[in-house]
C-alpha cells in the first residue's frame, strides 16, 4: 500500500474531497475529516474509528494498525502503517471511518449499495 493507493481508495468513497489539515492531506465527507495521510509521519495514514472498530482492526493486524497518541487514540483515531497494509483491509477501515463521519442519509445509501 502506498500513499497514492490510500488516496485513491479514500477518494472513491461517495462525496469525499481532499483538503489539507496541519500540513497533511485529509479526506472529508460533508466537511468533516474521516482520514488523513502522512500522519504521524510519511508512510502512515490515520482513520477515525470507534474504539471497538479500532480494537478489531488492531487485533486482526497488529503490525498495521496502532492507536494514535493520547485521548485522540483512546477515542478511536487509528494510525495505519501503509507499507505493511493490504488494500482490502485499508478499504474496510476507510469505509468504516467514512460511515462513522458521513451524514446518516448519505451513509445509508452506501450501506444499501
Amino acid at each position: 500500500m502506498t500513499p497514492n493507493d490510500f488516496r485513491r481508495l479514500a477518494l472513491r468513497l461517495p462525496d469525499t474531497s481532499e483538503h489539507s489539515h496541519m500540513d497533511h492531506p485529509d479526506f472529508r465527507v460533508a466537511g468533516n475529516i474521516f482520514a488523513t495521510l502522512g500522519y504521524p509521519e510519511p508512510g502512515w495514514a490515520m482513520v477515525k474509528l470507534t474504539p471497538l472498530e479500532q480494537e478489531i482492526f488492531m487485533k486482526s493486524q497488529p503490525g498495521v494498525f496502532v492507536p494514535c497518541a493520547g485521548a485522540w487514540g483512546r477515542r478511536g483515531a487509528t494510525s495505519i502503517r501503509l507499507k505493511a497494509a493490504r488494500k482490502p483491509t485499508v478499504r474496510r477501515a476507510l469505509t468504516a471511518a467514512w460511515l462513522l463521519t458521513a451524514p446518516k442519509a448519505l451513509a445509508s445509501k452506501l450501506k444499501g449499495a
